[in-house]
């Protein structure tokens, strides 16, 4: 379809059904699921048993999972007629920025269990649709390698703050070097959650090796050890395990980061709005409320319950990111009418990975793009900003 005889409402979200219809035309179907459960299923097909419950398992008895899809099933969208959304613009600012979509990868870690290419086909497909990516610390690939494949995009690091202050910072200024845009600080994961499945399995993706890329080459982390992790992968490991989580870290550590580098620190985790005055007290530069897509406390609030109290609660000082259960462009609309100022994407991208390596993330980036924007046209919305608090309500009337 040329642009001389696009229609008025052509955007990404019409481009992308009407090249899958024009395909089908020839018999050409999409070469794995639309649908964001279809994904899932046909992951779960191909990957190792132990390796899909890693990644698509929660904390006990997953009920948070389960929260945080039916918190976006319970609201409905209320829409606006006769508006001109014949063009249509997904850009929001963030710490000075402009980005093309309110979109961001979340940080998900060994990716290499997913497929061989890693964090390194993540980047490279983010970097494709505009889509900043954030690198988890536990990344099976280390933090320099990730600047090539992201090319103009900025990414975020994540950090998995551990016992060793020194390590924290060192992972922060490897992050700077790199060329990293942001630091997000996860509180949530102080201690390792109850995971029943991965239990069952006896497998801690960790212990054999995968997601410590960051680990084995960082200066600090090797100097703690009397060999090379790759001449004693075992002590390695170990030394991991004793210095990946940091129960006793409070509010006031926040400040070694802070003081280390002017880069954005974001802090992900937040669900209570005191926690949010307190994250703004320490110096955060956003926060992202979110609950590790249920893979932490088990019978959390679901993210999405939580968001307005955090927003009422922020009121507009930082600004506040939106993290677990988005799944389709419905859901980001929901989340940023209340109040979010951009949405974190997980497992999707993560399967996608999984199906069909750089190509299949794209592809699931493509397809949230695509829906979103049809879902702010259907909507009524022209833009961002046009998105309303009171286009969302609970269940099925105003």
């Amino acid at each position: 379809m040329t642009s001389a005889n696009r229609t008025p409402t052509a955007g990404i979200g019409m481009d992308r059904q009407i090249s899958m219809y024009l395909a089908g035309l020839d018999g050409i179907r999409p070469g794995y699921p639309v649908s964001p459960d279809g994904l899932d299923n046909e992951a779960a097909g191909i990957m190792k048993p132990e390796a899909y419950d890693y990644v698509a398992g929660g904390a006990g008895s997953e009920t948070t999972i389960s929260a945080n899809r039916l918190a976006f099933m319970r609201r409905r969208i209320v829409p606006r007629m006769l508006r001109d959304v014949s063009v249509r613009n997904m850009e929001i600012r963030l710490f000075g920025e402009t980005l093309p979509t309110p979109f961001i990868l979340a940080p998900i870690g060994v990716q290499s269990i997913l497929h061989e290419d890693a964090e390194i086909a993540t980047a490279a497909a983010a970097a494709e649709m505009g889509v900043p990516m954030v690198l988890s610390t536990v990344s099976s690939r280390p933090i320099e390698s990730i600047g090539p494949a992201a090319r103009d995009v900025r990414n975020w690091f994540q950090l998995y703050w551990p016992r060793n202050p020194e390590l924290a910072l060192s992972l922060v200024i490897r992050a700077k070097n790199a060329g990293f845009g942001a630091i997000v600080v996860t509180l949530d994961t102080h201690l390792l959650a109850w995971r029943e499945r991965d239990l069952q399995n006896a497998y801690l993706p960790f212990l054999h090796g995968e997601g410590l890329a960051n680990y084995f080459t960082d200066p600090v982390f090797t100097e703690m050890l009397e060999r090379r992790p790759d001449e004693n992968p075992e002590a390695a490991i170990r030394l991991f395990a004793e210095v990946f989580a940091n129960p006793s870290l409070t509010w006031e550590q926040l400040g070694l980061v802070k003081n280390e580098t002017d880069l954005p620190l974001i802090l992900k985790g937040i669900l209570n709005p005191e926690d949010a005055k307190l994250a703004i007290q320490h110096g955060a530069d956003a926060i992202i409320v979110s609950n590790h897509g249920g893979r932490q406390l088990d019978g959390a609030i679901a993210a999405l319950d939580a968001l307005p109290g955090v927003v009422k609660a922020v009121d507009g000082r930082i600004p506040v990111l939106f993290d677990s259960g988005i799944r389709r462009g419905a859901d980001a609309f929901m989340a940023i009418a209340l109040g979010a100022s951009a949405v974190l994407l997980g497992r999707p991208y993560a399967f996608g990975l999984a199906l069909n390596g750089r190509q299949g993330v794209k592809d699931v980036i493509h397809n949230i793009l695509a829906d979103f924007d049809l879902t702010m046209g259907l909507a009524g919305c022209r833009d961002i900003a046009g998105i309303r608090r009171e286009m969302v309500v609970d269940g099925a009337g105003m």
